[in-house]
């Protein structure tokens, strides 16, 4: 896992609409960076709408809200429209990404082991570093924990 003051891992992934997002293209801007683990799921959903119901906020702030799972483009604009989501959801299929940030980690559920998301957030600042991380994210108030965050961040 990154810890604050790393530099955030570069990466490309495409988007809902297959357009590639690149971190580097983003420099200047504060990036929320968000995994999850499914789209559709129920914590994933409402992680979602609270991000989108905070996104005026967060651009105000000037800062970009990146929601990150192993789904594919079509899952992801499948969910965008049946929620009226207005964030971008990225692509990590080959799981690279989310490796690379450490939250692609062996998890238990039932007695049984496997490997997936850990529900975590990355505030990225406008120079590309880690100023914020979230591990093992609770979803109820999360996002507005990372605007407040971002507010006293920015000063």
């Amino acid at each position: 896992m990154l810890h604050v003051g790393d530099v955030a891992p570069d990466f490309c992934l495409p988007n809902q609409d297959e357009v590639e997002i690149c971190l580097r293209d983003l420099k200047g801007k504060w990036i929320v960076l968000y995994f999850y683990p499914k789209d559709n799921t129920p914590g994933c959903t409402t992680e979602a709408i609270d991000f989108t119901e905070n996104l005026p906020d967060f651009e105000s702030l000037d800062a970009v809200v990146l929601g990150v799972s192993p789904d594919s483009p079509k899952k992801h604009k499948n969910f965008i429209e049946k929620k009226n989501l207005k964030i971008t959801l990225l692509a990590d299929e080959e799981k690279e990404v989310s490796q690379k940030y450490g939250v692609w980690q062996l998890k238990k559920m039932y007695g049984r082991e496997y490997m997936g998301i850990v529900r975590s957030t990355f505030l990225i600042d406008p120079e590309g570093k880690i100023a914020a991380v979230w591990e093992k994210v609770k979803v109820k108030g999360h996002a507005e924990a990372v605007k407040e965050k971002l507010k006293e961040l920015r000063g």
